[in-house]
């Protein structure tokens, strides 16, 4: 079982600390507000009242022992800097931290911190791409330009065949997976031969930009 620990109880930290801990993960929430200490008891595995900056505590909870930790102080830039430096200090695996920008970012990138993410643009970023290409459901980023993602095929897709379509020629993408409705199932690297149904879902990579022509 992977052991979390989420350090900062806002909106984001509370919240991603109960989506893991009810989706199997050993979670470890920490915060100095008592009251939402409180709160997170039942969704974690333990819940400390405790100032995360404080390097000693942080030591003596065995904060290192654990496979991710998860920062997350708003835009309190000094926190979330100081803890992201005693965390790589102490060896921890992975460290992901909230940033309120990419200035924030950066910062905390260079001191240490192994994934950054800055939530209200990631969800800014998904509600244009919904508007931009609504056949979309969903994305990965892989790189500055390559994602995975979700795709609705469009209507003159029904009824043909994945090769039929030359969807690396005309837009330079690959279908890598077909997530059927019905019947309820993944097929992986489908065939070319593989006829599209009006109920399936095309799991393609690709530039985004390329993504976007399928309409």
């Amino acid at each position: 079982m992977k052991r979390v620990v989420v350090i900062g109880l806002g909106i984001f930290g509370f919240n991603i600390a109960k989506d893991l801990y009810e989706n199997g993960f050993e979670v470890l929430a920490i915060d100095k507000d008592k009251e939402v200490v409180q709160k997170i008891r039942d969704h974690s595995t333990k819940a400390i009242l405790a100032d995360g900056t404080d390097k000693e505590v942080m030591e003596s909870i065995g904060i290192q022992e654990n496979d991710v930790v998860i920062v997350s102080f708003g835009e309190d830039l000094a926190a979330a800097t100081l803890l992201t430096l005693h965390l790589k200090e102490m060896r921890v695996k992975r460290i992901i931290v909230k940033a309120p920008d990419e200035d924030h970012k950066h910062v905390l990138e260079k001191v240490g911190a192994t994934d950054v993410i800055i939530p209200e643009k990631e969800m800014a970023d998904k509600v244009a791409r919904g508007l931009i290409s609504p056949n979309v459901l969903d994305y990965i980023p892989l790189s500055e330009d390559y994602t995975i993602c979700e795709l609705v095929p469009p209507a003159d897709f029904m009824g043909k065949a994945i090769g039929e379509l030359h969807l690396r020629t005309k837009y330079h993408i690959e279908v890598i997976a077909v997530r059927e409705v019905l019947p309820d199932r993944i097929r992986m690297v489908p065939r070319a031969d593989f006829i599209i149904k009006d109920s399936d879902v095309l799991v393609v990579i690709g530039k985004e930009e390329d993504i976007q022509k399928v309409r």
